[in-house]
């Protein structure tokens, strides 16, 4: 069971995780949306696609960019569309 935890705070929690370049991707069925906050943010990755983000918010302290998705992926992404990985002192436990 694999788990994302920042400031204390279990953000999402999973057997079912997806492991690619060192990043556990949390199906969307393992997030606690409660600390998720969407923003403007978006990145592109050349393989996968472009990469929306998440605020984590907990307890009134906030962490910038600290997850993000592929909302839409290309053909070699597509086991991880929907899925949420963490960076930015979120714990992976």
């Amino acid at each position: 069971m694999k788990k994302a935890i920042w400031n204390g705070t279990i953000i999402a929690e999973s057997d079912e995780t997806i492991n690619i370049e060192g990043n556990h991707y949390f199906p969307p069925s393992a997030l606690n949306q409660t600390f998720l906050e969407e923003n403007m943010t978006h990145t592109v990755c050349p393989w996968k696609g472009t990469a929306s983000y998440f605020d984590v918010v907990v307890a009134g302290e906030r962490n910038k960019d600290a997850a993000w998705f592929y909302p839409e992926t290309s053909e070699l992404a597509k086991n991880i569309k929907g899925y949420v990985a963490f960076w930015k002192g979120v714990k992976i436990e």
